[in-house]
Order: structure tokens, then C-alpha cells, then sequence
């Protein structure tokens, strides 16, 4: 069988440096070697574990591994060297959980390093600090950082926060699905560019979209029944659970005409989100996949879903809001997933002693069905996304799940950008050229597709008990939120 050739989409003339070798680690290193030249002997991994499997890998592929926690107190002792070693720009790819995102943005942009990650991710003990307040341990708060630090030191060196699967290519997908959305209801229309804000929330709200799930669900299987006290996920546990604990959140649209008792508004910032009182993966929501249909998910804190309902945001002359979308996520993980959520809920919230990601060894059969659905307009509900196979996975890529993939296609869409656009600041997905970003990544994605459905909130429920529902506007977050 002939080897695969892949494109080479640029150059990497400096040292990369990858924190974190957990599953998105293991899978971007080869992807990282099929798309870029660069030189192997420059690239360095660090992670605290000396996992067996994973020294094999970097063994299989050459590459040096540092054993060491990166942390607030180290990182600038221990990156700085690694980062600047030799001639040409490095690139530092920030993959591991409890390392402060901006603290090491500040450094890569002082050192002329190109940065990315796939959260804003702050330094340990941030996520359990009961001494803070819920409002200060939300994204929002994270994300006002970033956004501080991006006013205070606009432009320079390229700095990519928050681009994995979502965050990251569910803001690229939210652009292609409307303009789909856009041409299918026949509007006059021109697309905006890719550094014109203002043109891309102005298109959705003529297209009158009300608000956007990142709608996903994942049926990957295993051979065997899940263990008690062990929490199983198809991607990053401790990632899972520090972001399932934090309080659920959700960009707030002008459209909504009730909000949750518990709910809160934020006093500081772009004012585009709330948050509940409650933790995200303990909170559920209704929404619609293609293969499921009508599902619960959980209404689990992501960037995306402030970024995406700031980015699309209107305001008038006076500066006050027009439109804005309501987002957030509504994730239906993978069934041992939901059990292990169960199991730590109703132990008072107290995670399992054992974490276990799931390999594609483990995993018999099922997909990862992640998508946009974009809601409240003429055309009800549409859904975009990726409809990528456990199978499919295995054909293209080593070392992860489709789940997995989903995340590490949308790290090198995000690389590949930052290199071809090396001095454009700090950027969060929405601000990034969209088409180039799929066009990289859609190899990677198994079918992307586009499917309109007729479901709303207001549908499938069984009316033996009294609800209180808003009949009027089946799109309203009173409708979607279960109760």
C-alpha cells in the first residue's frame, strides 16, 4: 500500500514546545509532523507523567520529554530557555490542564513565540477555590482577562486562545452555517470579511437566528461495562470535571423574556453572558443531533458560548444592544460519561479516585457528532457540524478517539493560521479566517453536513405533568432548559 502523502502547510523555523502529553497531546504530534516542516530534534514535550505508552510514542517519533509540572511559579524559569533555543520562531502549544493561558501568552508574545491552546486555562486550585465567588470562577471572568490583556497590548505576536473542537471549530462552523442559512432563504446578502465583526452580527441578525447550541453527541462504545468508582470519558477527564464543576453558563440573547431564579448577571465586562448557580454538568437542556434526534444535553461553561454571543453582538448609535444570540453548549457525552457524571454527582460532587481517558483500542463502534444547530429563524433549525466515525478515525489518524480528532485537526487549522498570519495579536477562533481554518481541517472531520429539522423544545413531552412553557415563542430558553 502507498504511504499517504499529506500537505505541508508551512514552516516552523524555531523550537515547538508542547505542554501536556495527555490525549490531545498524543494525537497532534503526528499531525503536527504530516503538516509542517520543522526540525524534530527542536521539539520538546513536557508533561509530570511518565505514562509507558506515551514514552513509546515520542520514543516512535523522536521527540524529547521533559518530566516536570509547568506552574506559576517555574514556567518562565523553564519555558524561556526551550522556547528561544536557537535561531528561527518557535511555537509553543499549550495542551495540559492547570497552566495559567495568560501568563504564558504574555511570555510567548514577549519571546516573538506563536502560541495556541484550547481554553483559558488558569493556574491549579482555580477551578475548586471555595474561598471565590461562583461569578469568579466562570469563563467570563477567564475570558475578561484575555480580553483586557488583548486591549492593553493590541497586535504583536500571534496568540491563539481557545481553538480546540469547541472552543475553536464550532465558531468556524457557526460562520459557514450562516451564510448556508443566509443563501437558503434566498436574502440579498454579501459576506462579510474576515476581520469585520460588526458585518458578520448584523448578517445573523437579518437572518433572524435567535440563538445557537453547540449541539453534540457522542455514541462511542466500549467492549466492556464501565467499572464502579472509575470515571471513564473519551477525552480528557480532569479537563471534563474541573469545567463540569464550574457554574453552567450561556451567552444571554435579546430575545429571551424570562431568566432562572438562580441565575446572575455579570457587573463587569462585556455584559454578553449569566451564569446559574449550579454546576454546568449538572444541568441539563434540550436540544437536537441528526442521529439522535431530540436529546438532553448538558449545559456545560465554554468559551464559545460568551465569545460567540459577544462576537455577534449589535448595538445601536447609543451604544446599546440590538441583538445578540443566546449560546451554549449542550453536550451529550459518551454513555460511560454520563454514568460517571451520575456516580460523582450523587456522591456529593466528589470525583472517582480513578480517571481513565478511553483509546480507540477500548472503543468498538459509535461517532462524535458535533455541530451548530442555529435556531428561531424561518427555517426553524439548523443544524451543522461534523458526523465523524470511531471507524473513520482510526482510517486517518493514530493515537485517538473521534472525539479526539475533532479537537487535534482544529490545533493544526489553528498553527497553520497563526503561522501564515504571525503578527496578528491575540485572536479567539471567531476572529480567524473561517474558510482557511475548515479547509485544513475538513479532511480530518468525516462528513460535514447541514440538516434543517421541524423539533422544537415545545415537542416530545408526554403532558402528564403541568410545566410552565411559553407557547408563543418555542425558542425561549424557559422552553429549553429542563426543569
Amino acid at each position: 500500500m502507498a504511504e499517504t502523502t499529506y500537505p505541508v502547510h508551512g514552516e516552523i523555523t524555531g523550537p515547538i514546545v508542547m505542554i501536556g502529553f495527555g490525549s490531545i497531546g498524543r494525537g497532534t504530534l503526528p499531525l503536527i509532523e504530516r503538516h509542517f516542516k520543522f526540525d524534530k530534534s527542536r521539539m520538546v514535550v513536557i508533561d509530570p507523567r511518565e505514562d509507558a505508552g506515551d514514552m513509546e510514542i515520542l520514543a516512535r517519533h523522536g521527540v524529547r520529554h521533559i518530566k516536570a509540572h509547568v506552574t506559576k511559579d517555574n514556567y518562565k524559569e523553564l519555558l524561556k530557555p526551550l522556547l528561544t533555543e536557537g535561531e528561527g520562531q518557535g511555537f509553543c502549544v499549550n495542551l495540559s490542564v492547570d497552566t495559567g493561558s495568560l501568563d504564558l501568552i504574555k511570555l510567548c508574545r514577549k519571546l516573538d513565540v506563536l502560541y495556541i491552546d484550547t481554553v483559558i486555562e488558569p493556574w491549579l486550585g482555580f477551578y475548586f477555590d471555595k474561598s471565590m465567588k461562583n461569578s469568579e470562577r466562570t469563563n467570563y471572568a477567564l475570558r475578561e482577562t484575555l480580553r483586557k490583556e488583548k486591549a492593553k497590548n493590541p497586535g504583536g505576536t500571534t496568540a491563539v486562545s481557545t481553538c480546540g473542537a469547541n472552543p475553536g471549530m464550532v465558531s468556524w462552523f457557526v460562520k459557514q452555517a450562516l451564510v448556508n442559512l443566509a443563501k437558503d432563504l434566498e436574502l440579498k446578502f454579501e459576506e462579510p470579511d474576515q476581520n469585520d465583526r460588526e458585518g458578520w452580527a448584523k448578517l445573523m441578525k437579518k437572518v433572524g437566528v435567535k440563538g445557537i447550541h453547540i449541539a453534540e453527541r457522542d455514541t462511542q462504545l466500549t467492549k466492556n461495562p464501565k467499572p464502579l468508582n472509575v470515571f471513564w470519558n473519551t477525552w480528557s477527564v480532569e479537563g471534563f470535571i474541573s469545567e463540569g464543576l464550574q457554574p453552567a453558563e450561556l451567552g444571554w440573547g435579546t430575545h429571551e423574556n424570562w431568566m432562572p431564579k438562580n441565575a446572575k448577571k455579570h457587573k463587569k465586562g462585556c455584559q454578553a453572558a449569566i451564569y446559574l448557580e449550579q454546576p454546568g454538568a449538572n444541568t441539563r437542556v434540550r436540544t437536537w443531533c441528526p442521529t439522535p434526534g431530540p436529546q438532553y444535553g448538558f449545559l456545560v461553561t465554554h468559551n464559545e458560548s460568551i465569545s460567540i454571543a459577544d462576537y455577534y453582538t449589535v448595538k445601536d448609535r447609543d451604544g446599546d444592544v440590538s441583538f445578540r444570540p443566546t449560546c451554549h453548549y449542550a453536550y451529550h457525552p459518551a454513555n460511560d460519561a454520563v454514568l460517571s457524571l451520575h456516580e460523582m454527582f450523587g456522591n456529593g460532587g466528589n470525583a472517582q479516585p480513578v480517571h481513565h481517558v478511553l483509546d480507540e483500542n477500548e472503543l468498538v463502534e459509535g461517532l462524535d457528532e458535533l455541530g451548530v444547530l442555529l435556531y428561531g429563524h424561518d427555517k426553524n433549525a439548523y443544524w451543522y457540524g461534523s458526523r465523524l466515525s470511531l471507524e473513520e478515525t482510526r482510517r486517518i489518524a493514530p493515537y485517538q478517539n473521534a472525539t479526539g480528532l475533532q479537537v487535534t485537526s482544529a490545533v493544526l487549522s489553528g498553527m497553520v493560521w497563526a503561522l501564515e498570519n504571525p503578527k496578528a495579536g491575540i485572536v479567539e477562533a471567531d476572529e480567524v479566517d473561517y474558510k482557511r481554518c475548515l479547509e485544513v481541517q475538513t479532511p480530518y472531520l468525516g462528513p460535514v453536513e447541514g440538516h434543517y429539522t421541524d423539533w422544537t423544545p415545545l415537542e416530545g413531552r408526554p403532558g402528564l405533568f403541568p410545566e410552565e412553557l411559553d407557547e408563543k415563542d418555542p425558542w425561549q430558553f424557559k422552553n429549553i432548559l429542563v426543569r
